[in-house]
């Protein structure tokens, strides 16, 4: 199939009822305020202003976090969003990510069972979202499997990671990766340093962050999304970014 490129994001399917696209980071999916920067919503709309003047809708399925790349589904019909929204509860949709985490695991693949709550309820955190595992959490599990181990001259021993989630907690990967002790290349809340976030938030970007970080964004990619839902059992998976990759092959 043609990859039709639509400003920031790339189309990679469509039909009547849902678009599937592959959102580049850093873009937002949804709007945080009024005067904010354009998200993958923004762009949406104005892609299926047709639709939209036609009683259609934009529904996205699948919630990304700014800075993690990759497949999402969006419903263009009430009716669509209501079916694929009733796919995820019944766990119809499954999501395949890949992660670039620092270390080598001492396993090839790991089935981690760690329930997860916000750290604020249990421990002081600087950062309000911020997630950790603990025994009063909701249940949490993710299969984990090394598909690469590579020895990077900058960030040192570093591997690509495929994480199933088979729940879906707020930065679940982030957070059981961060638990295992190998956290996401990037990742600014369950990095190495938590501080790079609050920094971050206040400096933007900088050489200081890169030289404790090495690279700008978290090395998450949603790569692949199945759909086994009345009406639609399909697949979509958008390759790993170049800026990704670029980690993989020093």
């Amino acid at each position: 199939m043609q990859h039709v490129h639509h400003t920031d994001f790339t189309i990679l399917d469509e039909s009547d009822e849902f678009i599937v696209v592959d959102k580049p980071a850093p873009l937002q999916i949804h709007p945080g305020s009024l005067h904010g920067a354009p998200t993958l919503w923004h762009g949406l709309k104005a892609l299926l202003a047709y639709e939209l003047a036609n009683g259609g809708q934009v529904s996205i399925i699948n919630r990304l976090d700014r800075e993690t790349s990759g497949t999402v589904l969006v419903a263009k019909t009430q009716a669509a969003a209501r079916r694929y929204g009733i796919a995820m509860q019944e766990h119809q949709i499954h999501k395949t990510y890949q992660a670039i985490v620092h270390g080598w695991p001492d396993w090839q693949s790991l089935e981690l069972d760690a329930p997860i709550l916000r750290q604020g309820e249990v421990a002081p955190s600087a950062i309000w979202v911020r997630q950790t595992v603990h025994p009063a959490g909701a249940p949490c599990r993710t299969c984990f499997r090394v598909l690469r181990r590579v020895q990077h001259p900058l960030a040192g021993p570093l591997a690509l990671v495929e994480a199933r989630p088979v729940t879906g907690r707020m930065h679940q990967i982030r957070v059981h990766l961060s638990h295992l002790g190998h956290p996401i290349l990037g990742d600014k809340i369950y990095g190495l340093d938590e501080r790079c976030y609050l920094e971050f938030i206040q400096t933007g970007w900088t050489p200081a962050l890169q030289a404790r970080l090495h690279f700008s964004r978290q090395a998450l990619h949603s790569q692949k999304l199945e759909v086994n839902c009345p009406g639609l059992v399909h697949q979509w998976s958008s390759a790993l970014p170049p800026e990704m990759l670029a980690w993989l092959t020093p």
